[in-house]
């Protein structure tokens, strides 16, 4: 392309629309689905139970250490699916890019969601793109949505609603790089810390478990809100209470130090390659094998068990031996981690 920088044409429907959509998009996503080109993508899919999701990705800065906006669209849309015990299948995604943007940036976040999608096993079938006047948008901003197909046995999974007494609470590794690297990353804190987002695609590592016929009760992922606002989900109206224990959830010397600088709390901080599973005692150590088998859960651990006792509330032991409530985070204590 001759361009250099995304115009407003780009946007237009014409010649330059179409040399975007050819030369960037269709050249890094290319599978027989989207190379039809049709208006909506034409899927066989075999399925009673399919699973639906849909996101929209504005995260600043753009690129960070561990990833881009692309790998977060990808991986945040394929666990999304993934932790409701279905099989990530198809993504479409949709560009709002601001006139002017870099076209070899914008290939770069392209080329990365190639990427990720190829390692999930997912296609990207179609999609759209939208340019809007300088300022009118902060560089580019990505929605996508995902298609699943759900067993009839994992149906219960994303309700919780088989979870018992005496269960255990278990997660695949540290928390709350992501949004640590993120704020690290952001130039008016002027702050250095090695840190690196824990960005990835779970799918596989879900996969196992669930082929493996172990008793998984419930699965979430923990983003925007971290484990906290999770835990706080899974018993909030219920007729049990759970318990964690603040040594056996691991946090990173760096995370650990820039969230006591910055006055954030590990578990309330977001995660972009996290899974909190709630799964039958008998099955525990199996599931942990099977992490530790894995290179995005060799850091897991068994952070807590289900109780009954404190019905409908979490309650974290912590490292000097006192109790605490989990709260659900109030308000937005990260903007635009996402």
């Amino acid at each position: 392309m001759k361009q250099k920088q995304v115009l407003l044409g780009h946007g237009s429907g014409g010649q330059l629309s179409h040399d975007l959509i050819s030369k960037i998009f269709v050249k890094h996503f290319d599978n027989p689905i989207l190379r039809k080109q049709t208006d909506s993508a034409l899927l066989e899919i075999n399925a009673t139970n399919i699973s639906y999701t849909t996101d929209s990705y504005v995260v600043d800065p753009i690129f960070f250490p561990g990833g881009n906006i692309g790998k977060i669209a990808i991986a945040g849309t394929v666990n999304d699916l993934a932790v409701s015990g279905a099989k990530p299948l198809y993504i479409s995604v949709g560009f709002i890019i601001e006139e002017g943007f870099s076209l070899e940036r914008l290939e770069e976040i392209v080329k990365t969601m190639a990427e990720e999608a190829k390692k999930a096993n997912v296609l990207i079938v179609t999609g759209d793109t939208k340019v809007v006047d300088k300022g009118k948008a902060d560089k580019v901003f990505i929605n996508t949505s995902g298609i699943g197909i759900l067993d009839a046995e994992n149906l219960h999974i994303s309700t919780g609603k088989k979870v018992n007494i005496g269960d255990k609470i278990i997660i695949n590794g540290s928390i709350g790089d992501h949004g640590m690297t993120i704020m690290s990353a952001r130039n008016d804190l002027n702050i250095q810390a090695n840190i690196q987002s824990d960005c990835a695609c779970l799918n596989h590592l879900i996969k196992d478990i669930i082929d493996s016929g172990a008793n998984v009760k419930f699965m979430r992922d923990a983003t925007r809100g971290g484990v906290a606002t999770v835990l706080t989900e899974l018993v909030d109206k219920r007729n049990y209470g759970l318990e964690i224990k603040e040594e056996n959830l691991v946090v990173k010397e760096s995370v650990r130090g820039m969230c006591e600088l910055l006055g954030f709390d590990p578990l309330y901080v977001a995660n972009e390659g996290k899974v909190l599973m709630v799964v039958a005692e008998k099955d525990a150590q199996k599931v942990l094998d099977i992490m530790y088998s894995n290179e995005l859960g060799k850091e897991a651990a068994i952070i807590g068990e289900i109780v009954d006792e404190h019905h409908g509330k979490g309650w974290i032991e912590t490292g000097i031996g006192g109790k605490r409530i989990i709260d659900m985070l109030a308000g937005e204590q990260l903007p635009r981690i996402c």
